[in-house]
């Protein structure tokens, strides 16, 4: 039976995976975790949470062994542009707090999954599909925390055979949970003001092309990548995932489908703009279709239909 400990389970991805995988394997099966004292009112606090500073050993270990937990899911990081302005963080955060995710699971003998990101990448990787195998030299430091977690997922497949797997997400888009501090959230932005203003003023340049995914596909990517045969996968950590690659205007092409009067303008962000301008414009994510069978079930014009339209019941519009 999976028993599973969720970490960072009060973001983004954490907000929705929890009650997934609730739904999947059980609501006492899933510990959502968090370092917040308690999960807001709904769902989440429907089953069983604790509170883990990922920053603290000790704190994973105890919730480990006291809930006889085999399944880590360590989704607890800061993001790009939080990272930037708070660099020290990142690294304590990303890098120390995956550490010691691995520790203890070496010594429990629990599988982890923990994502990497297209911020892994950087200028001098080739921009265009991506490859699975190529050049990392990522320019912020949520990349480069993102890049030695790769190789510290594989250090301790490799070393400890501890059972480590990993997908790089492309920027994600919820009508949950709003994002919390990345380059890729005016993708979840813009659904908001649309529907309330029929206008959305851009941090992400014209033309800036980044790879994206709905919700509900990273989350089966998620399950997927954790319940496929271990015979089968040749790279376990780290492997590309894509679901469709757009610029803002082809975002607001897609909305305007659906809302005709929709007005996009720009007011650009250096910081994150200078970030996105260093990542791929679309990856190839081969290596996943073919060692586990992924295969996203929303494009651009599909998820953006189902983004309205959830978004008009959660705003009461």
């Amino acid at each position: 039976m999976k028993k599973i400990l969720i970490t960072g389970a009060l973001g983004q991805i954490g907000t929705e995976l929890v009650v997934a995988m609730r739904k999947a394997y059980g609501t006492g099966n899933v510990i959502a975790s968090d370092i917040r004292p308690s999960p807001p009112a709904g769902e989440l606090a429907e089953g069983p949470y604790a509170v883990v500073d990922v920053t603290l050993p000790q704190q994973i270990a105890d919730v480990v062994k006291q809930q006889g937990i085999n399944q880590i899911v360590h989704l607890a990081a800061i993001l790009s542009a939080t990272g930037e302005a708070k660099p020290k963080l990142a690294w304590d955060v990303n890098m120390s707090g995956l550490f010691n995710v691995l520790e203890v699971a070496r010594e429990t003998k629990a599988a982890v999954f923990t994502p990497s990101s297209i911020a892994a990448f950087g200028p001098t990787t080739p921009p265009d599909k991506t490859p699975q195998n190529t050049i990392q030299r990522p320019t912020t430091m949520y990349g480069i925390t993102k890049v030695g977690g790769e190789l510290l997922c594989d250090y301790y497949y490799l070393k400890y055979g501890v059972d480590t797997r990993g997908v790089r997400f492309p920027g994600l888009i919820s009508y949950v949970a709003l994002p919390g501090g990345g380059t890729t959230d005016y993708a979840v932005h813009i659904y908001y003001e649309a529907l309330k203003h029929k206008h959305y003023a851009s941090y992400i340049g014209k033309g800036t092309f980044m790879d994206m995914m709905y919700m509900p596909d990273a989350l089966d990517a998620i399950v997927q990548l954790m319940e496929a045969n271990p015979d089968h996968l040749i790279h376990r950590n780290a492997f590309n995932v894509t679901a469709m690659s757009f610029d803002p205007e082809k975002l607001a092409a897609s909305i305007r489908k659906y809302i005709p009067e929709f007005a996009l303008s720009y007011n650009v962000d250096p910081v994150r703009q200078g970030i996105a301008n260093s990542w791929p414009n679309s990856l190839d994510d081969t290596a996943a279709r073919e060692e586990w069978g992924w295969n996203p079930k929303y494009d651009l014009d599909a998820m953006t239909k189902d983004m309205l339209a959830q978004l008009k019941v959660k705003l009461a519009l």
